[in-house]
């Protein structure tokens, strides 16, 4: 059976609506400049306008667009470096559908942009990357019947694709990164804190979002990762409707 098609737009705008409602508290998070909650709503306010103006052009395109929209109108850190993980994701994406996976490595891209790329790192639209193969044992983990909440069946999947990852890795250890933009140390952490956050009675989405975050180059300020953890949580529960 065909995969479901994501509409991406329709997954910003679960996004930015997370962030309207809770603008004022990452406001107050942020003790440095009081306003992180407001650039992030007007970050994916504008994404999500992109989005929905050029969704006949192909949702790689659109994500293009909104990329260039967003660094042009970009006055903050924050914003930027979300413009830069657009232009990442749309990369990833040729033509109209995307799959739920294939979401999941939007969510990655887009939340990864910070992160150091090796010299002679690939920025390919068809390599998943050690990452990639992560994600896709967590998103077999969750849409799986009977494994949401089994602790050993997703710790398994996670240990294998990490192993493999492992004696896969040898070019990518040379050149410092990973063909996605991510080191094997950012697959690791990612990976423990799945495993931990599985392991401390998180259900699978909370777990995701644990993964997300740590290995996210949004950086470590409890405010960043207040609001990264809102844009890896909203996106992904609005993912759900399409992994039924």
């Amino acid at each position: 059976m065909e995969s479901a098609n994501v509409d991406l737009a329709s997954v910003f705008s679960a996004v930015s609506k997370a962030l309207r409602q809770n603008k004022e508290a990452i406001n107050e998070a942020d003790s440095y400049n009081h306003d992180h909650g407001t650039n992030m709503v007007q970050t994916f306010a504008t994404i999500t306008k992109v989005m929905k103006a050029n969704q006949e052009q192909g949702q790689g395109q659109a994500l293009a667009k909104a990329a260039d929209v967003l660094s042009q109108k970009a006055n903050s850190s924050s914003s930027k470096l979300y413009a830069q993980g657009l232009q990442q994701a749309a990369q990833q994406i040729e033509g109209d559908r995307v799959n739920p996976h294939m979401a999941m490595q939007v969510l990655q891209s887009l939340l990864s942009a910070g992160q150091p790329v090796g010299a002679a790192a690939s920025t390919s639209p068809t390599t998943g990357g050690q990452f990639g193969d992560l994600l896709g044992s967590l998103l077999g983990s969750q849409s799986s019947p009977g494994t949401q909440g089994s602790q050993p069946a997703a710790g398994g999947n996670l240990l294998g694709s990490l192993l493999s990852g492992f004696g896969q890795s040898q070019s990518a250890q040379q050149t410092g990164g990973l063909q996605d933009g991510l080191d094997l140390g950012d697959l690791l952490t990612a990976g423990m804190a799945f495993m931990q956050s599985k392991q401390n009675g998180a259900n699978t989405i909370n777990s995701l979002v644990a993964a997300f975050t740590a290995a996210s180059g949004m950086g470590d300020a409890p405010y960043r990762q207040q609001s990264t953890q809102l844009v890896a949580n909203s996106f992904l529960q609005a993912l759900q409707k399409y992994m039924k």
